[in-house]
């Protein structure tokens, strides 16, 4: 197979970074944007903001999609980056039942080492823990800090190179499972990363990764979960071409719930593990969904226009009578939303997330629009509450009713409605 760079710097990007090819077309122009999660402070949002191009682009040969500019990691991961996934009931159960299900489906031995990349704060190695496996995180930000002193996860605070995966080995041994929850498409230096893999894995060892899935962005016009953290987007298809450069191949693959639409992908080293007939059936369902075509896309972007323009009308509407319009959850993509939609204070005059969130007191960037405690909301009983974690809309719906919020909600995506 021929030898690919697929590490890429910082800066334009012009070809596919899977194959090398330069036969790319347009999925959709974000235009400029500051990255999602670069929350304002009250001592910051009077200085100056960088923005960079949000574009996403399709090699149809591969069939991944990409950002046709890559920002460097250590700006999108700063050491105070404010995402923490434990605060998040619904995120927990999914990562518990995620280790769980790992585990029997592979009949994982007691005390085999599970590397988890980009381990935020433990939340979902603390899983595999429960089930006898040795465990071990690696998380670049601050938030490592926490894994180790509220979940008792050894983390590893850098991100994950070749060099750390032998360290790993030469400490702790090689992993049995290694898993990259809504990481693996993050991650610029692709080509480091993979042989840092092939490094790290046992070899009968498997990887899983769950990354946001090209398939559920067009099912569910899901264009603010493009943003400058998600170098790539996946579609099986692309998975089936980059891991073969590596002496590896994708032997399972699940469609799972997480984030609206995720695509769980199993690769071990070619012919260890037996290809399970799903991946050819997923496959074959991507090339009659026209995934990797111009035309599918261009009939998307009309469906994005018309869930822009129902939204923005009820946001005017809203303001030109006097009701409160307000947003609850603050998730990054949210932040995308919020830009391209055009919102700003007079229309949006907050963002409710919940308590103990790294997010409160900080303001959105671009719009600067302030995160608050969500306590505000049931005192204030507003008109309109958009759910910016429209994916978890059901269970946020649901457990504000049960404290008596009686406002109508708003879900923008997959289709824009009103629930009262």
């Amino acid at each position: 197979m021929r030898k690919i760079n697929h590490d890429v710097a910082p800066g334009k990007l012009d070809r596919c970074q899977v194959t090398g090819s330069k036969n790319l077309f347009e999925v959709i122009d974000l235009g400029h944007q500051a990255p999602c999660d670069a929350l304002l402070t009250a001592k910051t949002i009077g200085e100056p903001e960088t923005t960079y191009p949000l574009r996403l682009m399709l090699c149809p040969d591969s069939g991944l999609a990409q950002l046709d500019y890559v920002v460097d990691g250590s700006i999108i991961y700063p050491p105070e980056y404010p995402y923490r996934a434990g605060i998040s009931e619904p995120l927990r159960v999914y990562q518990s039942a995620f280790a769980d299900g790992v585990v029997k489906k592979f009949n994982i031995p007691s005390e085999s080492l599970c590397v988890d990349i980009g381990s935020n704060d433990g939340t979902l190695l603390t899983g595999f823990r429960r089930n006898g496996m040795r465990t071990i995180g690696v998380e670049p930000t601050n938030i490592a800090k926490i894994a180790k002193k509220e979940n008792r996860i050894e983390t590893i605070q850098k991100f994950f190179t070749e060099d750390v995966a032998k360290d790993i080995v030469k400490k702790y041994g090689h992993a049995k499972i290694a898993t990259m929850t809504n990481v693996f498409a993050h991650m610029a230096p692709l080509g480091e990363v993979m042989r840092g893999l092939c490094t790290l894995l046992e070899k009968d060892g498997v990887f899983i990764t769950e990354s946001q899935y090209l398939l559920d962005v067009l099912e569910s016009n899901q264009f603010e979960g493009i943003y400058h953290e998600h170098v790539r987007t996946y579609s099986l298809k692309s998975l089936v071409t980059l891991f073969p450069y590596y002496g590896m191949e994708v032997f399972d693959v699940q469609r799972a719930s997480r984030y609206g639409g995720n695509i769980r992908a199993y690769a071990g080293r070619k012919g260890v593990h037996p290809v399970n007939p799903d991946v050819g059936e997923l496959l074959a369902l991507e090339e009659s969904k026209g995934l990797f075509k111009p035309e599918t896309w261009s009939k998307w972007r009309e469906r994005v226009d018309d869930n822009r323009r129902k939204f923005m009308e009820l946001a005017y509407k809203a303001k030109s009578k006097g009701l409160k319009f307000v947003a609850d959850s603050c998730p990054g993509r949210g932040s995308v939303l919020v830009n391209y939609y055009g919102l700003d204070k007079t229309l949006l005059p907050y963002v409710a997330q919940l308590p103990g969130s790294e997010k409160v007191g900080k303001y959105l960037p671009g719009t600067h629009i302030p995160v608050v405690d969500n306590s505000i909301i049931l005192r204030e009983q507003p008109d309109y509450v958009v759910i910016l974690a429209w994916h978890y809309g059901d269970y946020i719906m649901k457990n504000w009713r049960s404290k008596g919020l009686k406002s109508k909600f708003v879900l923008p995506l997959p289709k824009f409605r009103i629930v009262s």
